[in-house]
C-alpha cells in the first residue's frame, strides 16, 4: 500500500469516528439551562444582600483609616484640619510648617457608593466626625441606606 492510500484510509477512519460521536441534544441543553436558571434565582438574592453588608463594612474600614490619618496630622500640627481645609489637608499641605504628609497615599477615597465622606470639625460626637449617608445619600435609613460614622 502506498503512502497516499494509507493517508486516505486514515481520513476515512477519522470521518467515521466523527459521525459515530454523539453531542448533546437540544432537550438536554434546555434542561441544563433551566437548572442553572433555578440555581441563579435561589442564590442571587442572597448574594445581593451580602453586597449591601459588605459596602457598610467597607465604609467603616475606610472611616477608620481616615481617622488614623487625621490623628497623625493632629500629632504633627497640634490640631485637626479646619472645616474649610477638610480632609484634603491630609493630601496637600494647607500651609502648615510642621506638615509631614501626605498622610494618605492615594488621596481621600470616595465612600463605597461613590459619594464624598462628610467631615465635621468640631464634631458633634467627638473632636472630629467623619461620616457617610449610605446608599441613598440621605440622613437616617436602615441597612445599606443607613449612615456610617466615626463615632460607631
Amino acid at each position: 500500500m502506498s503512502k497516499v492510500e494509507s493517508g486516505r484510509k486514515g481520513a476515512i477512519d477519522t470521518g467515521e469516528k466523527l459521525r459515530n460521536q454523539r453531542g448533546f441534544s437540544l432537550m438536554e441543553l434546555m434542561i441544563v439551562m433551566v437548572i442553572l436558571g433555578l440555581l441563579a434565582s435561589l442564590v442571587g438574592p442572597a448574594m445581593f444582600k451580602k453586597l449591601g453588608t459588605a459596602k457598610q463594612k467597607t465604609a467603616k474600614t475606610q472611616i477608620g483609616m481616615l481617622m488614623t490619618a487625621l490623628d497623625a496630622y493632629r500629632l504633627d500640627i497640634g490640631h485637626y484640619p479646619s472645616q474649610q481645609e477638610g480632609m484634603e489637608a491630609l493630601v496637600v499641605n494647607p500651609g502648615e510648617e510642621k506638615w509631614d504628609g501626605p498622610y494618605l497615599k492615594k488621596g481621600v477615597p470616595a465612600d463605597p457608593w461613590d459619594n464624598e465622606y462628610h467631615y465635621q470639625y468640631p464634631g458633634e460626637h467627638g473632636e472630629v466626625d467623619i461620616f457617610t449617608l449610605g446608599a441613598d445619600n440621605r440622613e437616617g435609613g436602615e441597612k445599606e441606606n443607613g449612615d456610617v460614622g466615626s463615632w460607631e
